[in-house]
């Protein structure tokens, strides 16, 4: 019996990598990843959380009822949400978090946290300027990067052995 280097099993049609892409919604940073990452011909199954602003606040409202505060409105949504990012961080070979210009992603941060704690592997992506605010999660990360170009390699050489920059 012949046994198959890790390379070689990583590389069949059968075993995809699983990558959950966190984070900042107002960019189209996730299609660049995916975009890069097919050039490079690497099997990736990609996962993300509902990042339709208005259906991932508004689905606990929509799916168990309205309410007039807004705390338990959000409460609602929260718990839905979560439900999916659960599952989705589980199963993830890689989770990469990014953290945008704009806004505080509060969820990003939440999601990192989850992530370290189920022990998976974390690519982090943001600009220099919140280097000193994220220390801490980009402390507990795999790799740290600034461009969804270099996520994306990070993430074709873990998986395919490729070094390309």
């Amino acid at each position: 019996m012949r046994v198959k280097k890790d390379t070689e099993l990583k590389n069949e049609p059968g075993n995809p990598w699983n990558v959950y892409l966190s984070g900042e919604i107002h960019t189209d940073w996730r299609e660049q990843i995916k975009d890069v990452l097919n050039t490079y011909q690497v099997p990736i199954l990609f996962s993300e959380p509902n990042t339709v602003h208005e259906n991932s606040d508004d689905c606990g409202a929509i799916l168990l009822g309205s309410e007039s505060d807004r705390f338990w409105h959000d409460q609602k949504g929260a718990g839905l949400n979560g439900i999916r990012r659960r599952k989705l961080i589980q199963e993830a070979d890689i989770v990469v978090v990014r953290f945008g210009k704009k806004y505080k992603q509060w969820n990003a941060a939440f999601e990192a946290g989850i992530a370290h704690a189920f022990n998976k592997s974390i690519i982090i992506l943001h600009d220099e300027e919140h280097d000193h605010a994220l220390k801490e999660i980009d402390a507990a990360a795999d790799a740290v990067c600034r461009s969804p170009e270099q996520v994306a390699a990070v993430i074709a050489y873990s998986v395919k052995g490729i070094l390309k920059n």
